[in-house]
């Protein structure tokens, strides 16, 4: 059972301020509910860094200089190109940072700043100490995979990648779902039955053939990937809201607001939908960490983004192909089910705070 909200027009004053910012009572309680689950609060803040960290992967792993000092001239390699005849070279191309000449040149007349990690995702790395995958060492912390590429670089990059899908698809399917379930339970009648007929026919459509098929038609990538995912996971909230505006349509404050002219879909959004979307918010986290998981199941069976994307599911596929080095699959079920434990945490906060039996306590 939901909690129910008041109407948006209802008066404030019982408010309470914090920091400065207006805060509904039990909005309030709800916050402090989250925080008393402690395993959940702090696994929403190690997240949230871990997230905010990957924001800025070229910042911690990119085989390109942060910053170059350079004959009194200032130079950003991680945001813009330079020829290598810049830094006192010969060819006019790209320069390469990690060639040793090319940073001989630097040093003469300047400095560089590197990334904590000196590699990009993408790029080989050089001068192994034998045939990759070569296992983790003082230069390659996680080892390299099987094409020589740092896997430190690729699971930082691929958690970040992971977890923009997941929010994503999480967000866009919520909206959809949730304005579903609200024409439905809203105006009822053949508005309701014929939704349910068609959500029950497409819920029962062989969505992995489809994937197959369309894989096999489009070139994959992560919008295209969105969209045909898109397809499959809108319909989890629809239940949930359909349920409730179903139960709240009725409602006094409601039928007033129909009688003051309000129109359907103002009446939907201010004064229903706030009902409807306690019970929603409660599964974000889990649809969360069932999108990321989608994703990289995906990923491991070939279909997911393009090849050499910087994916955890190929990790994985690589640690399955690869049973001589067992850091890649340690290192990708590590990251996949410590990613999946702290949303899974954060989903058990969020349901308490949401229960009215804690938050009005």
């Amino acid at each position: 059972m939901t909690d129910a909200v008041a109407p948006a027009s209802a008066p404030f004053a019982t408010d309470q301020r914090v920091l400065g910012v207006r805060v509904r009572p039990i909005t309030l309680r709800r916050w402090q509910a989250f925080r008393a689950n402690r395993r959940g609060f702090v696994s929403a803040i190690v997240f949230g860094i871990l997230f905010i960290l990957s924001l800025f992967a070229e910042f911690i792993a990119n085989d390109r200089p942060i910053v170059i000092w350079y004959d009194g001239e200032l130079y950003a390699p991680v945001f813009f190109d330079y020829p290598e005849t810049t830094f006192g070279g010969t060819f006019a191309t790209t320069a390469n940072y990690q060639d040793p000449f090319v940073q001989q040149l630097i040093e003469e007349k300047g400095a560089a700043i590197w990334p904590l990690v000196p590699f990009d995702y993408r790029g080989a790395v050089a001068s192994l100490p034998g045939p990759a995958p070569t296992p983790p060492d003082g230069v390659n912390w996680l080892g390299t995979d099987d094409n020589a590429r740092d896997v430190t670089a690729r699971v930082i990059y691929g958690f970040r990648i992971s977890v923009l899908f997941g929010l994503a698809l999480t967000i866009v399917s919520t909206i959809v779902g949730v304005l579903a379930g609200a024409v439905q339970g809203f105006y009822g009648g053949w508005t309701d039955l014929l939704f349910q007929r068609g959500l029950e026919i497409w819920s029962g459509l062989p969505f992995l053939y489809v994937l197959l098929i369309l894989s096999s038609v489009i070139e994959p990538g992560f919008w295209t990937l969105l969209g045909i995912m898109l397809l499959v996971s809108w319909t989890w909230p629809v239940g949930v809201v359909r349920a409730e505006f179903l139960r709240a349509r009725n409602f006094e404050y409601v039928r007033a607001a129909k009688a003051m002219g309000m129109s359907d879909w103002r009446i939907m959004i201010k004064h229903i939908l706030p009902n409807a979307l306690v019970a929603t918010l409660t599964f974000l986290p889990f649809t969360l960490s069932g999108s990321v998981t989608t994703l990289t199941a995906l990923d491991f069976l070939g279909l997911g983004l393009p090849p050499g994307s910087p994916s955890l599911g190929e990790l994985l596929q690589q640690g399955k192909e690869n049973l001589q080095a067992p850091w890649l699959g340690i290192t990708g079920f590590v990251v996949i089910g410590g990613m999946l434990v702290l949303l899974i945490f954060v989903g058990e906060a969020i349901r308490d705070a949401f229960d009215p039996r804690k938050s009005m306590a």
